[in-house]
C-alpha cells in the first residue's frame, strides 16, 4: 500500500513553488502561453508523451503503465480572472488587472505534482493516465475546445477526474457528491428601450430605468413562485448600465446576469418564465425588451459509481477527515461538465480556507488566497483515486 500523502508532502516545496510562480504570472483564458510552456517543460522532463496547443493553449500528457488497463483522464484548469489583486502576498500578481482568484494556479501545480507521483510508480500501473491542462475554464469554452481537438480519444478515455480547492470550507474538509455537484449556467443580456427625455419632465419620456427596476423585482419571483420549494434555481442581475448625466432620462438600459439550474425541466421552466416576465413588464411600462440568453455550461453531474469509489478512497486515505456525506453541491458552474457528459467521472472539492491565517476570502474576490497545505491532500487523494480506478 502506497503512502501517497507522505509522497505528496515530500513534494510540497515543489508544489508550492510552482503554484506561487503561476500565481505571480496569471494569464487570462486562451492566453496561457507562459503557463502552458512551463507545464509542457515539466511534463517533458518526466519523459511523458506531451501534446501542446490542444484546444488553443491546452496541454495533454500521456503516462502509460506497464500493463494494459483502463484510461483515466485527470484535469486541471490554468486560466486566471480579470481582477485587480488585493492580497498583498509576496507572490501577488505581476500582471496588472489579472489575478488567480479561483485557485486554478493551485490546480495546475497539484496536477504537475500528481504527474510526478504517478510517474514514479509507472511500472506498477495497469492502464493509462491522461493529464489534461485546460485553458479558459472561466466561461470561455476551454473544455469544449479541447474535446473538439480530441482530448477524450487516442487513447479513448474511460473515466475522468478533477478537483477544486474550495474556500467556503476549511482545510481537512472534502466534498464528493454522488450526483449533481455544480449547476448549469446561462448568461443573459437584456436591453430595455424606452424614450429619452429631460429628468424634469418624465411625462414626456418613457423611462427604461423605471421599467428595469420593475423587471428586476419581478424576476426574483420566478424561483419563489414558480418552482416547487424543494427544487432550486438562481437568477441574478449583476450589471446595469444606463445614462450619462444626472438630469437626462436615457433611451435604453442594458442589464446582464446569470441563471443557474440543475435539472433540464427546471431550466426550461425558468427560461420560459424569464422571457415572458421581461417582455410583459417592459410592455406594461411602455418599453420594448431585447433578450439574449447564452448557455455557458450544463450541470456538473458526477457518475455515482465513480463518486462512491472516490469517497471510499478518501475515507481510507483520511480516516479522520471531514468527508462530507451530504452530497455537497454549489450553484457555481464548471465546464468539466462537458467532459462528464461524454464519460463517467467525478468532480470533487478540497477544503482550503484557514481563517486564522486570513485565508478565507471567497472565490473571485480581490483578496482570494488559500491555505496551500490543502494541495498535498488534494494530490494524495487524486493519485490514490486514479490507482483505485485503474485496478
Amino acid at each position: 500500500m502506497y503512502d501517497f500523502l507522505s509522497e505528496a508532502q515530500s513534494l510540497f516545496e515543489y508544489t508550492q513553488t510552482m503554484r506561487r510562480d503561476f500565481h505571480a504570472h496569471p494569464e487570462l483564458g486562451f492566453q496561457e502561453v507562459r503557463t502552458a510552456g512551463i507545464v509542457t517543460k515539466e511534463l517533458t522532463n518526466l519523459g511523458l508523451e506531451v501534446h501542446a496547443g490542444v484546444g488553443g493553449t491546452g496541454v495533454v500528457a500521456i503516462l502509460e503503465g506497464s500493463r494494459p488497463g483502463p484510461v483515466v483522464l485527470v484535469r486541471a484548469d490554468m486560466d486566471a480572472l480579470p481582477i485587480i489583486e488585493e492580497t498583498g502576498a509576496p507572490y501577488a500578481s505581476q500582471n496588472p488587472g489579472v489575478m488567480h482568484a479561483c485557485g486554478h494556479d493551485g490546480h495546475t501545480a497539484t496536477l504537475l505534482t500528481i504527474a510526478r507521483m504517478l510517474n514514479a510508480h509507472r511500472n506498477d500501473l495497469a492502464g493509462t493516465v491522461k493529464f489534461m491542462f485546460q485553458p479558459a475554464e472561466e466561461g470561455l469554452g476551454g473544455a469544449e475546445k479541447m474535446i473538439a481537438d480530441g482530448v477524450l480519444n487516442n487513447p479513448k478515455v474511460d473515466v475522468a477526474l478533477a478537483l477544486h480547492v474550495w474556500n467556503e470550507k476549511p482545510v481537512g474538509w472534502i466534498g464528493i457528491a454522488n450526483g449533481p455537484a455544480m449547476a448549469g449556467a446561462e448568461i443573459f443580456n437584456i436591453k430595455i428601450r424606452g424614450k429619452g427625455g429631460h429628468g424634469a419632465a418624465p411625462h414626456l419620456a418613457v423611462d427604461p430605468i423605471l421599467a428595469s427596476a420593475q423587471i428586476i423585482s419581478a424576476l426574483q419571483g420566478i424561483v419563489s413562485r414558480n418552482l416547487p420549494p424543494l427544487q432550486t434555481a438562481v437568477i441574478s442581475v449583476c450589471t446595469i448600465r444606463a445614462g450619462e448625466t444626472f438630469n437626462v432620462i436615457p433611451p435604453m438600459v442594458e442589464m446582464t446576469g446569470t441563471i443557474r439550474t440543475f435539472e433540464p425541466a427546471v431550466r426550461t421552466l425558468v427560461l420560459d418564465r424569464f422571457e415572458k416576465t421581461i417582455h410583459s413588464v417592459a410592455e406594461a411600462m411602455g418599453c420594448q425588451a431585447e433578450i439574449n440568453v447564452k448557455s455557458l455550461t450544463p450541470a456538473t453531474i458526477n457518475h455515482t459509481e465513480t463518486a462512491v469509489q472516490v469517497q471510499a478512497t478518501a475515507h481510507r486515505l483520511f480516516p479522520d477527515a471531514d468527508v462530507d456525506p451530504t452530497n455537497f453541491v454549489t450553484m457555481g458552474s464548471e465546464d468539466f461538465a462537458f467532459i462528464l457528459e461524454k464519460v463517467p467521472g467525478c468532480f470533487f472539492f478540497i477544503g482550503s480556507a484557514n481563517p486564522e491565517k486570513g485565508l478565507d476570502a471567497g472565490h473571485h474576490h480581490p483578496k482570494f488566497d488559500f491555505d496551500e497545505t490543502a494541495l498535498p491532500k488534494g494530490a494524495a487523494l487524486m493519485t490514490a483515486s486514479i490507482l483505485d480506478l485503474l485496478k
